[in-house]
């Protein structure tokens, strides 16, 4: 055995409420790497429809979630599609509601307050009830903590908390955060990723640079 199949959406016999969503995605602007999972005891497959919001196709922004992520209960990102026009007197969308109010609107004229797709490396965890704004870019191997809102960019192994999410601390050193960004995990296979679990859950560099 190397571990569980990542195309099966429930791993966890007797534990619906986990779910790998890589099989269960079906927009093309949203990607999510193998074995990434999120835990709600609500439909955790529904997990495009309830926890990706704002996204919609004129905008073009993407969402990308890499492998090896674990994301808590009531996770959402906010897609450029929230933003409202600011230039104007008002902010209210006429458009959406059509009926006349549509008229003259052009989507484009949104576009300069878009930040871009947003980015989710390999091996985050994001607790229960985080908030992503658009745009952001999160490190690989980053924690966010539990209803942080997250405005900017988190550096690879650092812990955010707070709104707006600060970091906290630093996982490990620069030097071990550059080896662990070298020896880039995530992308062995998953025989090489069982036979090592062990060093992965110590935390041993040396065992991981040496695995074979």
């Amino acid at each position: 055995m190397h571990g569980p199949d990542p195309m099966n959406p429930h791993p966890m016999p007797g534990f619906p409420r986990v779910c790998f969503l890589k099989p269960v995605i079906t927009r093309s602007n949203i990607e999510v790497g193998e074995y990434t999972y999120y835990d709600d005891p609500d439909e955790p497959e529904r997990f495009e429809d309830k926890n990706v919001l704002y996204h919609y196709d004129f905008t073009g922004d993407r969402l990308v979630i890499g492998k090896y992520c674990a994301l808590a209960t009531g996770v959402r990102f906010i897609m450029n599609g929230a933003n409202h026009a600011m230039d104007g007197v008002t902010t209210f969308p006429f458009q959406i509601f059509g009926e006349g109010w549509e008229t003259g609107f052009d989507p484009a004229s949104l576009a300069s307050g878009y930040r871009g797709d947003t980015v989710v490396g390999h091996d985050v965890w994001i607790g229960t009830q985080a908030v992503i704004l658009p745009g952001v870019t999160i490190g690989h191997g980053a924690i966010i903590g539990s209803h942080s809102v997250v405005t900017k960019d988190v550096p690879p192994y650092a812990i955010v908390a707070g709104n707006p999410a600060e970091v906290r601390k630093m996982r490990f050193d620069e030097p071990t955060v550059a080896a662990l960004l070298d020896i880039a995990w995530w992308d062995w296979p998953a025989d090489k990723v069982t036979r090592n679990v062990t060093a992965l859950r110590s935390g041993d560099v040396s065992a991981l640079r040496a695995a074979r």
